[in-house]
């Protein structure tokens, strides 16, 4: 018995239009910069050689990547809108927007080696300096919304330290304290005069070389349409009073949506769990509304199908010590467990840490 059997060709996936050839200027054009040019409506010096030669390598390292720069691109309709939006509110250049680029490419979990987190890489002190919570269980750093506030008054707050928005984004990168050594010893308050260390003396240029490219991506051959940018993000914000650790899955049903998108607006979460305290939320968009309504019953359901969490006391405990580990008062810690501040513990008693 023959059996024929006829194999039905693949199915091509359906394009929205047909494939362009890219077409863009060769790489010696495109670094034939004229002037004048300016950062923060501070002039850039280009008839220094060494400042034009160090800008023409910025611009030929960026524009090599390409693939990079159409997603600092696409990533610019995401987030310069809010980065304009408060450089104008604090009356500061809105060149600063490229610093951002050049940290993080824009990426929110961008990180260094250095411990530096977050589309304006803090480092966790320089974070904790200019309001930033930053612990186990939150990182601000991470969320785009907190950061770039602190951002601000970190970048004013050098301006009117050196005087000049090009050398407080110096300072930025290499730290206030480090500049000032620089500037004493080289008696020299000029950034493109300064001899710095390698990071610094490209980093200006490394944001003068996006702004070119970003300001005017049709010049370097980047045919982005508006709807090929990403769109800045929508969502409403409340603030949540949390008087236990609350489970992040909670939150999720009461705003109506998923896991993943609670953790996605609110970055800034490190567990699955919010930890107790009073916390801005971020919600998708139309989320705030009755939300309350729908958390109230869920939380109140949770919390009665835990079971208390125990501690066994441990040699050298104490009440006071106990109760800082489980992040609770020593009230709280007594009460629960109907002592007083005075009660003495033994090794292998168990305490109630959780209601």
């Amino acid at each position: 018995m023959l059996l024929l059997v006829t194999v039905a060709p693949a199915q091509q996936p359906t394009l929205s239009e047909p494939l362009q050839t890219a077409t863009f200027p060769s790489l010696e054009s495109a670094i034939r910069i004229t002037g004048p040019l300016e950062f923060c409506n501070e002039p850039v010096p280009l008839h220094l050689t060494d400042v034009r030669e160090r800008l023409e390598k910025e611009l030929l390292l960026m524009l090599w990547d390409r693939a990079q720069v159409i997603l600092w691109l696409k990533r610019t309709g995401r987030y310069f809108p809010y980065i304009e939006s408060m450089l104008r509110a604090e009356d500061m250049p809105d060149d600063l927007k490229f610093i951002a680029v050049i940290e993080s490419a824009l990426k929110p979990h961008a990180g260094s080696n250095k411990g530096a987190r977050g589309v304006w890489q803090f480092i966790p002190s320089t974070g904790r300096n200019y309001g930033l919570t930053v612990n186990r269980n939150i990182d601000e750093r991470r969320s785009f919304y907190f950061s770039t506030k602190a951002a601000a008054t970190y970048f004013q707050e050098l301006h009117d330290l050196f005087g000049s928005w090009t050398m407080a984004s110096a300072a930025y990168n290499m730290g206030e304290h480090g500049l000032e050594a620089q500037v004493e010893k080289q008696e020299v308050k000029d950034y493109y005069r300064l001899h710095l260390p390698r990071e610094t003396q490209r980093y200006v240029l490394r944001a003068v070389a996006a702004k070119l490219i970003l300001s005017d991506p049709a010049r370097y051959g980047f045919d982005l349409r508006p709807e090929d940018y990403y769109k800045p993000l929508a969502f409403d914000r409340i603030k949540l009073s949390v008087k236990y650790p609350t489970p992040l899955t909670i939150v999720a049903k009461a705003a109506n949506t998923y896991y993943k998108t609670i953790k996605d607006l609110n970055p800034q979460l490190l567990c699955e769990v919010i930890p107790k305290g009073e916390h801005l939320i971020f919600l998708p968009k139309g989320a705030a509304a009755n939300f309350a309504q729908r958390y109230h019953p869920l939380i109140a359901k949770y919390r009665k199908s835990i079971k208390p969490e125990t501690y066994i006391v441990k040699r050298g405990d104490s009440l006071t010590a106990i109760a800082r580990i489980h992040d609770m008062s020593l009230l709280q810690l007594c009460k629960l467990n109907k002592l007083t501040t005075k009660s003495n513990i033994h090794p292998g008693q168990k305490l109630r840490v959780t209601r």
